[in-house]
């Protein structure tokens, strides 16, 4: 069991929001990461157990999930964690292009110098980080996880667009389940660092045209490596 160790549990002002709020968080990256499996069905009473709290908190945490597209309702049979399919896989991919696209080219256009700062370090730091959490064998290392969104969302910080962000970020948890689930089938089969380092470099030096060229590439590769294995992980 998971238990939530909240300071709000038992106190009558903002508890239930709290203690929500906390029990989403946990259920959304049990899920981001299989530990919840796609398509499993979430019983309310399976998951008081498992978080260590009441029914209301758990019912508001997965009505989040389902507008979050992690999580799916069924009329007349509660939720379940939303399955995984190529098509869906493609039509994400296809659609996280397309927002930032734009989203990195307003960046190189807007960001200054403290914006260039933030994305050399976030590349810095990620460089830093074992993409493995063991030497011999691949396994998640949550660090570099962390390092990876940070970096992602430090290129298109700058856009000026709070919603593009915003959307920006729901696309990229989606993509991120997809590529946690199919991680324990397939081991990365290509120097991520390089490729990132080829997104800095191109953001860096203002080269619109190339940044957008090696990111797309960049999620693709990442699209065709999940592709070969959602038929092992569906």
């Amino acid at each position: 069991m998971v238990s939530v160790t909240s300071e709000s549990i038992g106190k009558p002002e903002g508890a239930a929001g709290t203690l929500a709020s906390s029990v989403y968080d946990m259920m959304r990256q049990d899920i981001l990461k299989g530990d919840l499996p796609p398509g499993e069905k979430l019983r309310v009473e399976y998951l008081r157990d498992r978080y260590g709290v009441g029914a209301s908190p758990i019912r508001e945490a997965l009505n989040r999930l389902s507008v979050d597209g992690v999580v799916m309702r069924v009329d007349q049979k509660g939720f379940r964690v939303a399955t995984v399919s190529v098509a869906e896989l493609d039509e994400l991919i296809k659609t996280r292009c397309w927002l930032e696209e734009t989203a990195i080219r307003e960046s190189i256009a807007a960001g200054d110098d403290a914006w260039e700062e933030r994305l050399v370090l976030a590349f810095h730091r990620l460089s830093k980080a074992p993409r493995s959490a063991e030497q011999i064998t691949y396994a998640i290392n949550p660090d570099w996880e962390v390092l990876h969104r940070a970096f992602h969302l430090a290129l298109i910080g700058a856009c000026g667009s709070r919603w593009l962000i915003s959307y920006c970020e729901q696309l990229n948890d989606l993509a991120d389940r997809y590529r946690q689930l199919a991680v324990r089938v397939t081991y990365p089969r290509r120097n991520e660092l390089d490729e990132h380092k080829a997104i800095m470099d191109a953001a860096v030096n203002r080269d619109s045209d190339r940044a957008v060229e090696v990111l797309m590439d960049h999620y693709r590769r990442t699209a065709a490596i999940i592709r070969d294995s959602v038929d092992q992980i569906s």
